[in-house]
């Protein structure tokens, strides 16, 4: 199979320290991995400190958003983004749980995985099923991009005019679609 260098949008997230390390010195340290892991940087967002979703659940979170260029198929780059994790001793221990480091796969190009009924199954989710349920295969695009404000503010830093292969909306205009008070507490550092 022949690997077209394709782009990648990456989600970072940290709210907890790491060995002295800040959340935002986390994520800053955490850059320089994609580079070992033959993943290139193209673009990176500002920093934004966001409230810790869910409401409650721990400290706020420093969030940010890269445009990755890399040889490497989706399932390859999510098992990178794993191994980057590691290294900055990230425990998946509780769904949506605190971190020291979060590495979420947005999107690559225009791809939509596994298929298109599964990526709806999961988009369509009931909100009191997310909690508790998680996929055991690589969805893409993330099923809740298109809900999140502290993820489209800061992927709108680095890839504004993308469109989504399946809602038909660019990252502006998702970003404009969320509630005006959720985009309001994202708060670049």
């Amino acid at each position: 199979m022949t690997i077209i260098r394709s782009t990648f949008f990456v989600a970072l997230g940290s709210n907890l320290e790491n060995e002295g390390a800040t959340p935002l010195g986390i994520l800053q340290s955490c850059l320089s991995e994609f580079h070992r892991e033959d993943m290139q940087v193209a673009a990176i967002s500002r920093f934004f400190n966001t409230p810790c979703f869910p409401v409650g659940a721990g400290p706020d979170y420093v969030n940010a958003a890269i445009l990755v260029r890399a040889n490497l198929t989706s399932r390859q780059v999510l098992e990178r983004l794993h191994k980057i994790e590691a290294l900055f001793r990230r425990k998946r221990v509780e769904r949506w749980g605190m971190r020291t480091l979060d590495l979420d796969l947005l999107a690559t190009n225009q791809e939509v995985l596994p298929d298109l009924a599964t990526y709806e199954i999961w988009r369509t989710l009931a909100p009191e099923r997310q909690r508790v349920e998680a996929p055991d295969q690589l969805i893409l695009p993330h099923p809740r991009l298109q809900d999140r404000a502290f993820v489209l503010v800061p992927l709108a830093d680095v890839a504004r005019d993308w469109v989504h292969p399946v809602l038909g909306q660019s990252v502006a205009e998702m970003l404009a679609a969320c509630p005006p008070e959720e985009v309001a507490e994202v708060k670049p550092l």
